[in-house]
């Protein structure tokens, strides 16, 4: 995917792998040997050049290959924080920790707040002139959440 990327001229930036940025790949391949050898004996000049585009062969592979262990190497970081999480969450919950939030408990934000006082003012349902679809963009929430919070407020 990197060289796709790259061959579309993507310019791909990492900011705890920087040696693997697409710059520096353009780089690696820039500095290549642009050189032909011509000394007038064919085959010397046909074996340098073949020396020659095969080193450059070489840099641009160690190159890809650098890139592939980067990719490889973040992976297993990966994997391994999901592991030692996933192993952190055992424990607690081994030694009597509650993981998570209470069932049933209702979680109040500033912004559920807010949209709460919205619907109770403007809705129609209580007393505004608004019908659900204008209070819920009033509000600025998505729908499922207008209609949970309306819920809600028709419990209390």
């Amino acid at each position: 995917m990197y060289e796709e990327l790259y061959n579309k001229n993507v310019s791909l930036v990492f900011l705890k792998e920087p040696h693997i940025n697409t710059d520096v790949f353009k780089q690696q391949i820039q500095r290549q040997i642009d050189f032909r050898l011509e000394t007038g004996s064919e085959s010397t000049d046909k074996f340098v050049n073949a020396v020659i585009e095969a080193v450059k062969e070489y840099s641009i592979d160690i190159a890809k290959e650098q890139i592939r262990l980067a990719f490889e190497q973040a992976e297993k970081e990966v994997q391994d924080l999901h592991q030692r999480t996933k192993e952190g969450i055992l424990t607690a919950k081994l030694n009597g920790k509650r993981i998570g939030q209470k069932p049933g408990s209702k979680l109040t934000t500033k912004k559920s707040k807010e949209a709460k006082a919205i619907i109770l003012k403007h809705s129609k349902n209580f007393d505004g002139t608004l019908n659900d679809e204008e209070c819920r963009k009033l509000a600025g929430i998505s729908r499922n959440t207008y209609y949970k919070y309306k819920r809600e407020l028709k419990e209390v």
